[in-house]
């Protein structure tokens, strides 16, 4: 295999919540945000429980302890979420 065709995984240096809008910063500089509402666990979630965020293996993975969730950083850059987009948000 040489170095172009090796596919490296995406990893996080940062993660944090804001008005339950979950953000990542990735090694390249990107910033990437989804609603918390994406996935059911989360969306579920209280405020405190989503202010709980930590990285994980090396910023592979979200990992929310309280709420038993994690999420992987490649999935996120991939677009792999659990559930649509609200109506209201499709709508704007």
């Amino acid at each position: 295999m040489t170095a172009s065709t090796i596919e490296i995984d995406p990893r996080a240096i940062r993660a944090w919540v804001e008005n339950r809008i979950v953000f990542i910063e990735l090694t390249d500089g990107r910033q990437i945000g989804f609603p918390a509402s994406r996935f059911r666990l989360l969306a579920a979630a209280s405020d405190e429980q989503l202010a709980q965020l930590v990285l994980r293996l090396d910023g592979a993975a979200l990992r929310w302890e309280e709420v038993d969730e994690d999420i992987t950083v490649r999935g996120i850059v991939e677009g792999r979420f659990q559930l649509p987009l609200p109506a209201e948000k499709l709508a704007a």
